[in-house]
């Protein structure tokens, strides 16, 4: 699999309300202990991946997440910025992924960090 099919179906299981079709989704893309980790929370593996996306629709029913970037790729490391969208249509969140891919292609690890970094302080 290659990167763009890889966070294609990754946006797309975050976009998917049905656990079936979002756990069908991840099979695609996430690898069989792919850890993923952000402020809100952390998830290893697919069936606790596409539980923690279930308490983001419940959360935030209609909401969605969409690319706002490529990705950059070296040494098996990426890293995309993307934005959550309300069901209104509004940017609630910036945010940037870093992760690492498995051998097979799939993702192995995404780290996620929201909004921009904090100003620089001090010299």
């Amino acid at each position: 699999m290659d990167l763009q099919q890889a966070l294609t179906s990754y946006v797309a299981a975050w976009n998917e309300a049905d656990p079936g079709k979002r756990l069908e989704l991840l099979a695609r893309c996430w690898s069989d202990g792919g850890q993923y980790l952000d402020p809100a929370g952390a998830a290893h593996g697919r069936e606790q991946l596409s539980g923690y996306i279930g308490e983001f629709h419940a959360h935030m029913p209609g909401a969605r997440i969409e690319l706002i970037s490529g990705a950059s790729e070296h040494n098996s490391r990426i890293y995309f910025k993307w934005q959550l969208i309300t069901a209104e249509g509004i940017v609630k969140i910036d945010g940037v992924d870093f992760g690492s891919i498995a051998k097979d292609g799939r993702l192995q690890e995404i780290v996620g960090f929201f909004g921009a970094p904090p100003e620089r302080t001090g010299s």
